[in-house]
Formats: C-alpha cells, sequence, structure tokens
C-alpha cells in the first residue's frame, strides 16, 4: 500500500512540474537558511563547556561605580585570585591569564610577528582542559622562560622536526624561551584565542596587589558552593586589601578610601555565560550576544514558516485541478484517512528532495557562511550521526506540517460538489485563512526590509559620524620600536619629506585601545574646598606633535610644547574627563590631577572629545600625558599617490636594517575594521530579507493563480460584456494589494519595536524616520505587482471563448 502512495504522489508531482519545482525551491531556501542557522546558534551556545569542570567555573570581574558612571572589567589584580583561593575553602582552584600583546619571535633565520601570546599560570591549561601533545602539563609552565606553543605555531618555526626545548628569541633577541610544550589548538568555540603561553613567573611580581586590573582571573568552585553567597562575601576582600592600597595610592584619608567598600565590588560570571552574556571592558576577544542568538533563531523560524505557508498557498492553489480526482477516488470507496496519506505522502517526499538539495546549497554555501559569520563550522560536524538523525526528523516532520492543512482541506471535500465541476477549496473561511498566510508573509518581509534598512543607516552613520579626528591620509608605521635608538631619527627623517605634513611617535592610536593603559585619577583639592570625585580615566603617552598630527581640536588651553620644561608634569584631557571630574563649573585648566602613586598633573589644554574606540560605546575619559611611548609612528602625508610614499618610507626604514620588516595601515582602514560586526549584520538582515520576499513571493504567485483558475468563467463573462484589459488586470490585483497593505500596517509597529530594541546598544544612534517605514512599504508594494502582473495579464488576456465553453 505505501509503495502505491508513493508511486501516486511521484506521478503527481511529475504532472505538475511548475508548482512542484516552485514548491521545492521553496522549501530547499527555507530548510538550507534554518539549517546553517541552527549551525550557527548551535556553535554560539556551546562556548566554553569543553573544559571537565566548566558548570563549576567562574570568572571574576571587577564592577566599579565611579562618580555615578559604572564601568565593568572583566580583569582584576594579580592578587585577587590566590587571595580568594586562600580565604575561601569552596572555592577549589584558581588561575590566571594575562594578555601579552605584539611581540617579534625568531627561530634561527625564522622571524614573524606575533599577536596572539599570553602568559598564564602553570595549572591555566589543567583547568581548561586543553590537553598537551608533547610535555607535561602540570609542569609545562611551571619554570621561568617557558613557552607552550599550539602545533600550528610550531610547525611555523620549526617544520616537521620536534619542537620540544627548542628556544625561541623573543622582541630584539635579548628575551628567550624553551619550548616546554606543545598542544593541539585551542578550541574554536571559547572566550579566548592564543598560539603560545608563556609562564607567569617571568613576571617576578614581588608584591601582589588587589585594587588595579589587569589579569584574567578564573575560579573552580565546589559543586555544592553557591556563588551567590560567595559573591556576598568579597566585599570584607575589599575592606581588608583594596582600602589600604588606595589610601596609600592616592593619599586620601581611610574615610574616604573606605567608600570603596560600596564602589568596588568583584563579581563573579559562570564561564560558560561569557560569550553571550558579558560585555565588559577589555574582553579578550569580540564576545556574542545572546539578543544575535534570539534574533537569529526568530528568522530561521520565520523563514521557515514562509516556506512552509508557500508550500500551503500553492497546494491549495493547484487542488482545484485535483477536485474530480479527489471525487472519484470517494466514489471508488477512499475514505478520508487514505486522501490523507495520500496528500501527506506526497509533502513529504517533496520535502525529503527539498531537503537533499538543502543539504548540497548548505555544503556550497558553508564557506561563504563562515566568513560572514566568523564562524569555522565542518561539514563533518554537520554530517555527524546525531546531525542527521535530526536532519530527517527535521525533514518528516516540515512535510508533515506543510502538508496537513491541503490534506485535510482535499479530503474533506464534497462528493457532489467536486464531481459537479465545482473546486474543492471554495468556501470563504479556507479563503480568509490563504489571505492570512500572504499577510504574514508580506508582515515578516515588511518587518525585514525595515531591519535591514535601519541597519545600513546605524552603520553608515556610525562610519560617517564626525569622530574629532582626522583618519583620512593618515599612515601608522607599525613597530617603530625595533628600530632602537634610531627610532626618534626615523621620525625626524619622515618631517624633511615634502608630502608629510606632520608625524608623530606614540603607540597610543585612536583606534581599538592600542597599548592604552589607565588608572584611577581625581582633582586635588583648593584651599580645603572638597572637589574630590574620583574615576577611572584611560591614559595616552604621547609627544608634543600628537594633536597636530591627527587634527584634534583644543576646546581651551594649549597642547604640549619643547617649550615648555615643566610639560613632564602636564596633561591635556578630553571633555568626558572634564565632566566626570566635576570640573565643568569653572575652567579647569591649572588645575591638578592626581592619579595612582600619588603622581600629580597639571591641566594645560582640554582636548574636544573624540571617539578613541567604536562609536558603539560612549566616549569615555581620557588623560594624555607627555612621554616616549615606543610602538608606532604616524604620519599625515598629502598626495595622491599612496603607494610611492609606502615605497620611500620603506627604503627609509631598511636602510636602518631593523630586525623586523616594514609594516604598515591606514587609519582610515583601521576605523573601519572596528564595525566589522555590524556590517555583519547589515549583510545578515539584507540576505535574509530577500529570501523572506522571495518566498513570499512565490506564496504570492500562487494564491494569484488560484484565484485566476477560480475566477476564469466571471473573467470570460467580464470580457464579453465589454471589460477591458486594465479593468481585470485592476480587478485582479486589488484584493492582493488590500493584503499587502494590511500586512504593512501590522509590520510597522513591529519593525519599529524591535529595530528600537537594537539601536538602544549604541551610545549614538539614529532616530528611526517615518519614510524608512513609507520605503519599506512601496517596495513591498512594488514586489508584490510584479508577482501577480504575470497571473493578472495572462488572465485578462484570455480567450473568453475558451473559458465559456466548458459551461
Amino acid at each position: 500500500m505505501l509503495r502505491n502512495y508513493v508511486k501516486i504522489a511521484w506521478r503527481t508531482l511529475m504532472k505538475n512540474k511548475v508548482f512542484s519545482f516552485i514548491n521545492v525551491v521553496g522549501l530547499t531556501v527555507g530548510m538550507a537558511c534554518c539549517i546553517l542557522i541552527a549551525a550557527f546558534v548551535t556553535d554560539e551556545l556551546s562556548y566554553d563547556k569543553y573544559p571537565a569542570q566548566a558548570n563549576q567555573m567562574y570568572r571574576v570581574e571587577l564592577h566599579l561605580t565611579e562618580n555615578e558612571r559604572i564601568t565593568d572589567f572583566s580583569n582584576v589584580d594579580a592578587a585577587v585570585g590566590p587571595g580568594i583561593k586562600a580565604e575561601f575553602p569552596e572555592v577549589l582552584a584558581a588561575t590566571r591569564l594575562l594578555q601579552w600583546g605584539q611581540v617579534f619571535m625568531r627561530y634561527q633565520d625564522k622571524q614573524f610577528k606575533e599577536q596572539s601570546i599570553a602568559m598564564a599560570d602553570s595549572n591555566f591549561l589543567e583547568l581548561f582542559s586543553i590537553p598537551l601533545l608533547e610535555g607535561n602539563i602540570k609542569t609545562a609552565l611551571k619554570e621561568p622562560g617557558s613557552i607552550v606553543v599550539t602545533k600550528a605555531f610550531a610547525q611555523k618555526y620549526f617544520g616537521n622536526s620536534p619542537a620540544m626545548g627548542k628556544a625561541l628569541l623573543f622582541g630584539k633577541g635579548q628575551e628567550v624561551r624553551k619550548v616546554t610544550g606543545v598542544i593541539d589548538k585551542i578550541p574554536s568555540n571559547t572566550h579566548f584565542h592564543f598560539d603560545a603561553f608563556l609562564s607567569t613567573t617571568d613576571l617576578g611580581i614581588k608584591s601582589l596587589t588587589w585594587s588595579n586590573v589587569g589579569f584574567y582571573t578564573y575560579l573552580v568552585l565546589s559543586k555544592d558552593a553557591d556563588p551567590q553567597k560567595l559573591e556576598a562575601k568579597f566585599p570584607q576582600l575589599v575592606a581588608r586589601y583594596v582600602v589600604p592600597e588606595i589610601q596609600r595610592d592616592m593619599g586620601v584619608s581611610l574615610a574616604e578610601a573606605q567608600k570603596s567598600v560600596d564602589t568596588f565590588r568583584f563579581t563573579l560570571m559562570p564561564l560558560t555565560d561569557i560569550h553571550l552574556h558579558s560585555a565588559t571592558k577589555y574582553e579578550l576577544a569580540a564576545n556574542g550576544d545572546i539578543k544575535s542568538v534570539y534574533i537569529f533563531s526568530i528568522l530561521a523560524v520565520f523563514i521557515l514558516l514562509l516556506a512552509i505557508v508557500n508550500f500551503t498557498n500553492l497546494s491549495t492553489a493547484s487542488a482545484a485541478s485535483r477536485s474530480k480526482e479527489i471525487g472519484i477516488r470517494k466514489v471508488m470507496g477512499s475514505v478520508r484517512t487514505q486522501l490523507i496519506k495520500q496528500f501527506l505522502i506526497e509533502s513529504t517526499l517533496l520535502t525529503f528532495f527539498a531537503l537533499l538539495l538543502a543539504a548540497g546549497v548548505v555544503a556550497l554555501l558553508l564557506p561563504y557562511f563562515n566568513t560572514l559569520s566568523g564562524k569555522d563550522i565542518s561539514i563533518s560536524m554537520l554530517l555527524s550521526v546525531t546531525n542527521v538523525a535530526m536532519l530527517l526528523a527535521f525533514g518528516g516532520f516540515v512535510g508533515i506540517l506543510a502538508g496537513a492543512y491541503p490534506a485535510f482541506l482535499l479530503s474533506f471535500s464534497r462528493i457532489t460538489t467536486v464531481l459537479k465541476g465545482g473546486s474543492a477549496v471554495q468556501t470563504s473561511r479556507r479563503s480568509s485563512l490563504r489571505s492570512g498566510l500572504v499577510v504574514f508573509q508580506f508582515a515578516v518581509s515588511g518587518t525585514l526590509i525595515v531591519a535591514t534598512m535601519v541597519t545600513y543607516q546605524q552603520l553608515h552613520f556610525m562610519q560617517n559620524k564626525k569622530i574629532g579626528f582626522d583618519k583620512d591620509q593618515v599612515l601608522v608605521i607599525q613597530d617603530s620600536y625595533m628600530l632602537g635608538q634610531n627610532e626618534q631619527v626615523f621620525k625626524e627623517q619622515l618631517q624633511k619629506d615634502s608630502r608629510v605634513i606632520q608625524a608623530s611617535l606614540s603607540g597610543n592610536i585612536p583606534v581599538g585601545m592600542s597599548n592604552m593603559d589607565g588608572t584611577q585619577i581625581y582633582a586635588k583639592r583648593e584651599n580645603g574646598k572638597e572637589q574630590r570625585a574620583e574615576i577611572h580615566t584611560n591614559i595616552y603617552h604621547v609627544d608634543e606633535e600628537y594633536l597636530k598630527t591627527l587634527g584634534m581640536d583644543l576646546k581651551e588651553g594649549r597642547t604640549f610644547s619643547k617649550d615648555f620644561s615643566t610639560d613632564s608634569t602636564a596633561t591635556v584631557i578630553n571633555e568626558a574627563a572634564v565632566r566626570d571630574l566635576g570640573l565643568g563649573k569653572t575652567s579647569p585648566i591649572g588645575k591638578t590631577i592626581v592619579r595612582s602613586g600619588q603622581r600629580e598633573f597639571t591641566i594645560i589644554g582640554v582636548v574636544k572629545d573624540f571617539h578613541y574606540a567604536s562609536t558603539r560605546q560612549k566616549i569615555a575619559p581620557l588623560m594624555m600625558i607627555l612621554g616616549r611611548n615606543s610602538g608606532a609612528i604616524i604620519v599625515k602625508v598629502k598626495g595622491t599617490d599612496a603607494a610611492d610614499i609606502v615605497a620611500s618610507f620603506r627604503k627609509q626604514w631598511e636602510a636602518f636594517n631593523p630586525p623586523a620588516p616594514f609594516t604598515y595601515s591606514f587609519l582610515d582602514e583601521r576605523f573601519a575594521f572596528l564595525y566589522e560586526s555590524e556590517q555583519k549584520t547589515s549583510q545578515l538582515f539584507t540576505v535574509f530579507a530577500v529570501i523572506s520576499v522571495v518566498i513570499a513571493s512565490l506564496g504570492l504567485f500562487g494564491l494569484a493563480a488560484f484565484t485566476a483558475e477560480q475566477r476564469t468563467k466571471e473573467i470570460g463573462v467580464r470580457k464579453v460584456l465589454g471589460a477591458s484589459v486594465v479593468s481585470i488586470i485592476a480587478l485582479l490585483s486589488k484584493d492582493f494589494l488590500k493584503l499587502v497593505l494590511i500586512a504593512i500596517v501590522l509590520a510597522v509597529p513591529i519593525a519599529w519595536l524591535a529595530m528600537n530594541r537594537w539601536l538602544s546598544d549604541f551610545a549614538y544612534r539614529i532616530d528611526i524616520e517615518w519614510w524608512v517605514f513609507a520605503l519599506a512599504g512601496l517596495l513591498a508594494v512594488g514586489i508584490a505587482l510584479f508577482t501577480i502582473s504575470f497571473q493578472s495579464i495572462k488572465a485578462a488576456l484570455m480567450n473568453p471563448i475558451k473559458s465559456l465553453r466548458s459551461e
């Protein structure tokens, strides 16, 4: 019996090739999107679950309240981890990680610039369940001068020869590290990504402090420990250790320092929550966002529903041609259950064929999807036994869901109606349902069209917002510290070039927090009056040409100058620092700022706020001080021949024969890189909007075909009575346009709420204008008109004799 069902189903699908093709295309696209998004979501949810004790691991974070500004740090000071472990028996272990930064590394004649280096405690790899291919995991990072590298890292330097015991030279060659372990690789689904680990014993820390940041600290709690109860005990550590440090370093009274018990708070972040739920300062990598997981999960469901709705509409549209078949089957003794089985088998057969095509589409698009999403999802991951079983179950579920409505609808048709030439699907209730499905499709499509336009506008706004400095025609020459004593000579040599407007020596580049440090500061009391507002500020170490090179504007005061010997203890701060320090009522020029270590700096200038990070973030306080900060030379150039300028600079660099190659970047390119995440979001919304519109258009095409078929006799009569082609096209189109307009009305508030929620994450954002919704509505109407025009014109041009001859 089943064989007979399948045979008839196949013949039916082959007989209606056009509708079958459209159904297959819709389901293929819908299921391919669903599979890709499911892979993305699954990967996002898998982060940091690989350690054996992942559910017992927590990262210690710092929640700092300063002058009504709240800042969350993902790292803490060196003493915090060992101190908490020593104080509380429910803490089984503690380990620390310190980001090293960029460094040149050399072995014999091979030299590379490494950017993914960290220092780690000896138990770090063991607690994170990262096994060693070579070496002892318990002792590999125990001794000074040791380094554990990944397999790929080792092959880059040593080829296929053994790495253990080999010596790597750091920087200019004065520091030596011996390979004491080799790991395969760091799992891709983790919140940190490093190629090599140094031992923290190389730091030579003599005294552990509590009141600063820098060390990413992780705790392993006992299974019965309550992290909230442990967190509640941390204020006693602040009172015991942090308060005395603040009193000593900042030179404040004990009463003033004790305020830190309320403003300086250690918190615990579950390890498995870091990637999707943490957005603190100085994260080790760009984290995901749980809202993105929710958004894309909803998109996957909606796109699949669009495909199913499309299938339903096309099935009911073609049902009229099967009315007599259904009637004859019933006359010959077929019962409803048999008809339902027949139609469900047809839909399931079609769905599994679409699923097979969808798998091929996924395999074809996976490399592009990985590039777009930043993932490393492989075909082998998707083809695991569990995933294949889930895909087959998914196909069966979609087949039944897609075919259920047409199957029950057609099986309940009356024999007398269909044998007299009537349709199996004529009631107004069923017509209303089909209309509702079209409204649903275009409401989803309209919402995604608005989302696409808003994300593009926000991205364009951030990239073109006035950022407070000149990023165009600015060349950043990296690793200038490798020139040694010739670094300043090289800079002065560049300044003699007629194409160079200005040059500055500083590793603090106002894009991406390069080489930035920070500390607590406050404005010094004057005449015994309380002026103190302690805040955390970022610090730039600059030279006298820095502000001029980057075209930054001073609001008041002056910049650094070689004419003033006192500028070694001077500072230029931004407007945000003025506000947070409470110095806005009078001129801050001449006031004194005290930073950690009771070092005092006199304010000589206030620079207008500029974005030294992404415009997603609110501009934070910044303090500039005069001082040598090797790392990069920033050059403002003129002229259009960038290649010639770069070639000239490279030649001058190589003349000094430094132990590093000439590397450079343009500041505007570095700035554009900050918005990679937003660009991907915009691209994904665009892709999904196009897909949803295509699927919705297919559904509308099916409904148009059904309506034209149902009204064939009416159209014939109208033409005989003198109706024009234009009037008939208008007659057939107006009902569909009503549905699209209803969909737009429903989509507008949904899209407005969703995009306002998304924009709330940006410190600087656009306002959603009314014309965005108007344009989205016009696009939806235009797409709908284009879709139904084919069927409407075809019906209007039909010879009325053919449509009336059968009556």
